[in-house]
């Protein structure tokens, strides 16, 4: 839902630069502050934010573009060169290793499909030939355990806690 509404909000303000008629330093600096709240809602934090502004300006200077030149192209293409160097991390994901224990620990807001999204993850590690546990730590909510329990045995994945 959130990325959702992210992605509609940053193609609104792309569809709004590209419906000027004139692209010049103000239109530029609409459609980024745009981008940017919307980034900021979807709690993304404010340097990546800020640091992606300054990327792109330095990407896109108006003033020394030839004539000739696609501007509304050129912002798009470096906006979409920036989002995509947001979400790489810059090194590999995390691969476990056979033979050794590997704890995952997921974190996250109530309510946000962290017990359904372990279970799926110990399921498929489980097709895998991995032997997988869940271990519930939840030590706040009432029906944790009951929960990770009954997804658990659904999906015959060991499971420990309380």
């Amino acid at each position: 839902m959130v990325l959702a509404q992210l992605g509609g909000s940053i193609s609104r303000a792309i569809q709004q630069m590209s419906n000027a008629t004139i692209i010049d330093e103000k239109v530029l600096n609409d459609c980024l502050n745009e981008i940017s709240r919307a980034l900021l809602q979807a709690d993304v934090q404010f340097k990546m934010v800020r640091d992606m502004q300054i990327n792109i300006k330095k990407i896109v200077n108006l003033e020394d573009l030839a004539a000739g030149h696609n501007k509304r192209r050129i912002i798009q293409q470096a906006i979409f060169n920036e989002l995509c160097n947001m979400l790489d991390p810059g090194k590999p994901s995390y691969a476990p290793k056979k033979g050794k224990p590997n704890i995952i620990m997921f974190v996250g807001l109530q309510g946000s499909g962290k017990t359904t999204t372990c279970t799926k993850y110990a399921h498929y590690y489980q097709k895998k030939g991995w032997k997988p546990a869940l271990v519930c730590a939840d030590t706040f909510r009432a029906g944790a355990f009951d929960q990770l329990k009954q997804n658990a045995t659904k999906a015959k994945i060991p499971f420990y806690g309380r």
